[in-house]
């Protein structure tokens, strides 16, 4: 089975997922925060080269995950980013497998939302790399990697590019139709990913999904000193909701 950090020592199964795809360990800050009142695994996605990195691998690595909770765990998801791209995928391939998900600034899943992200970043091409997504400081951004495991460029690119290809061949969102839990999607008015062009995209597939923005927020909202309260408060209302 993949790595996998545990915190917290009681309460609902949630589990958070990291984005890139190949940037494992960003999710931590989010892990700790829960840990007070769940139980929270962080999975670390499988690393390039010991074979080709596809959705359907990282889908089947999750599963593995949810299975070792043992019969019966239905746990929550939380993804950023990829992360929440690789959640309602799980969700759509294993319907009573998890109790919800929680996407947090959500990857496109159409041409014209990639469009819009592609300008919007090229609006903020002089910024640093980190002010392009978010309005905190930079020395507000906390570095948590995995020591010895930072960006996979390789495992982004192999994961990303099976992703286009399955939007391409119609595979995601239309997949999406299959999923049965409640669906929350946090998202940052700045960020460039387009909350709005992603929301409207998803909801013929998913028509239970739910929306909240924060107009002073960027791609990570637990990062954000005017959206970072609010962010763990409706988090926390919306898992001791839907997390058994």
């Amino acid at each position: 089975m993949i790595e996998v950090r545990r915190y917290g020592s009681g309460g609902p199964t949630v589990i958070v997922l990291h984005g890139g795809p190949g940037a494992p360990g960003y999710m931590a800050p989010v892990a700790r925060a829960l840990a007070d009142a769940f139980v929270v695994l962080e999975p670390l996605q499988r690393p390039s080269g010991t074979e080709p990195l596809t959705v359907a691998r990282h889908v089947e690595d999750l599963d593995e995950v949810v299975r070792s909770l043992g019969a019966g765990a239905r746990p929550a998801l939380v993804g950023s980013s990829w992360g929440g791209m690789l959640a309602l995928a799980y969700a759509a391939a294993h319907p009573d497998a998890t109790s919800g998900v929680v996407v947090i600034g959500s990857g496109t899943f159409d041409l014209a939302a990639r469009a819009r992200l592609r300008e919007l970043l090229a609006e903020r091409r002089s910024l640093p790399f980190g002010a392009q997504y978010t309005l905190a400081p930079l020395d507000e951004i906390e570095a948590d990697e995995v020591p010895g495991r930072g960006f996979d460029r390789r495992a982004n690119e192999e994961t990303w590019n099976d992703m286009v290809r399955l939007q391409a061949e119609g595979v995601y969102p239309a997949a999406f139709r299959a999923i049965r839990v409640p669906v929350l999607m946090l998202h940052g008015a700045y960020d460039p990913h387009p909350g709005d062009m992603i929301r409207d995209g998803l909801l013929p597939f998913i028509p239970q999904l739910e929306y909240r923005q924060w107009e002073r927020c960027g791609h990570y909202p637990w990062l954000e000193r005017y959206a970072r309260d609010d962010f763990y408060a409706t988090l926390r209302a919306w898992l001791h909701a839907h997390a058994p």
